[in-house]
C-alpha cells in the first residue's frame, strides 16, 4: 500500500488540474449584506453532510480504469482530511447568501463530479477519506470589494471546517495518523486548522503531511510546521500555486515575501524547473484516460514563489 509522503507522486501527477478556473472567468460578485443566521449549519453526525466517508460508496473511492491503482481505503492505517475548493460559483434557489447551504444539491453535485472525484480520490490508496460538506463561503468572497463581508462569510465556512474536524476526532479518529489536504479556499481553512490543532499540540505527532494547494502559504504562517524538504520527510507540508512558465495574470502584484513551493517533481523548494522527462502524466477531464506528456512537451514545472 502506499502510504505517507511516498504517495505524493501519485498525488502530484493527478491533482488540481481539472477543477481550477481560467484568466477569462468573471465571478458572479455578490453585492448584500451578510448574514450569518442565513443558512443553517451542518449537523455532522449526519452522513449526508459529508462529501466523502471511509464507509459509505461516493467519489473519493474512485480510480481510473488503467494502470492498476486500487481503492485501499479499507485496510490504510491512515486518515486523510480534505478540504475541498469553492464550488458555489452563482447563487442558486436554494443557495442566495454569501454561504451556500450544505444541502444545496446543484452545488453538491458539481463538488463531487469535481474536486471529490478528481482530487479527494488521489488519496484512496494511502488512507480514509473524511471530507465534509460546509457552509464555503461564495467565490466572490475572494474578488469583492466587500471585505468585511467576505472576511465573514470565509469565517462562518471555518467554523463549519472546525466543527466538522472536531466531530471527526471524537468519532473517527482513534488516533490515527493523519493527512490534511486541501485546494484554494479550502487551503485557507486548512492554514488555520492547523493552527488550531497542531501547531504546539499534541496532535502534531499524528500529522503524516499537508498538502497546502492552490493559495500562497508564506513561511511565516507558522511558527513550527516548516515546508517538507524530501518526499519521506513528515510532520511538514507542501505547497505550490501555478502558472504557465513566464505568464503572470493581468495585473499580477509581486508579493514582499514569496510563497513556499516545492516543486512536485523533484522535492525542491528553489526556483530551477524539472525536465519533462519527469512528468509522468496526469489525469484531465477524461478521468480514466491519463494524459501522458512527451519528452518534448513544452509544460515543465519550476518554483516561482507567486
Amino acid at each position: 500500500m502506499k502510504t505517507g509522503i511516498t504517495f505524493i507522486i501519485y498525488f502530484f501527477s493527478l491533482l488540481f488540474i481539472f477543477t481550477g478556473c481560467s484568466d477569462k472567468f468573471t465571478p458572479q460578485l455578490l453585492e448584500i449584506p451578510f448574514d450569518s443566521t442565513a443558512v443553517a449549519p451542518p449537523d455532522y453526525s449526519m452522513n449526508e453532510n459529508w462529501a466523502s466517508l471511509p464507509a459509505q460508496k461516493d467519489n473519493a473511492d474512485n480510480v481510473p480504469s488503467c494502470c492498476g491503482f486500487a481503492d485501499e481505503q479499507d485496510t490504510s492505517s491512515i486518515d486523510v482530511f480534505f478540504i475541498h475548493p469553492t464550488t458555489y460559483l452563482s447563487t442558486t434557489n436554494e443557495s442566495t447568501q454569501w454561504n451556500a447551504s450544505v444541502h444545496d444539491q446543484k452545488i453538491n453535485d458539481r463538488t463531487d463530479a469535481t474536486t471529490i472525484l478528481y482530487q479527494a480520490s488521489v488519496f484512496n490508496g494511502a488512507g480514509k477519506i473524511y471530507a465534509p460538506r460546509y457552509r464555503q463561503a461564495h467565490l466572490s468572497a475572494f474578488f469583492t470589494s466587500l471585505e468585511k463581508d467576505a472576511h465573514q462569510a470565509l469565517d462562518l465556512a471555518y467554523n463549519d471546517v472546525k466543527k466538522s474536524f472536531e466531530y471527526y476526532l471524537t468519532y473517527y479518529n482513534h488516533g490515527r495518523p493523519v493527512i490534511i489536504a486541501s485546494h484554494s479556499q479550502g487551503t485557507k481553512h486548512a492554514i488555520r486548522l492547523l493552527k488550531d490543532f497542531f501547531e504546539g499540540k499534541p496532535l502534531m505527532k499524528q500529522l503524516v503531511a499537508a498538502y497546502l494547494i492552490g493559495m500562497p502559504v508564506r513561511d511565516t504562517m507558522f511558527t513550527i510546521l516548516k515546508p517538507c524538504r524530501s518526499e519521506g520527510e513528515t510532520g511538514c507540508y507542501v505547497s505550490w500555486r501555478t502558472y504557465a512558465r513566464n505568464f503572470f495574470p493581468p495585473g499580477y502584484v509581486k508579493p514582499a515575501v514569496e510563497a513556499v513551493c516545492t516543486n512536485p517533481l523533484t522535492w525542491t523548494t528553489d526556483s530551477s524547473y524539472a525536465s519533462c522527462e519527469l512528468n509522468k502524466g496526469g489525469i484531465l477531464k477524461n478521468f480514466n484516460r491519463p494524459q501522458k506528456f512527451q519528452p518534448h512537451d513544452s509544460r515543465v514545472v519550476g518554483c516561482t514563489g507567486a
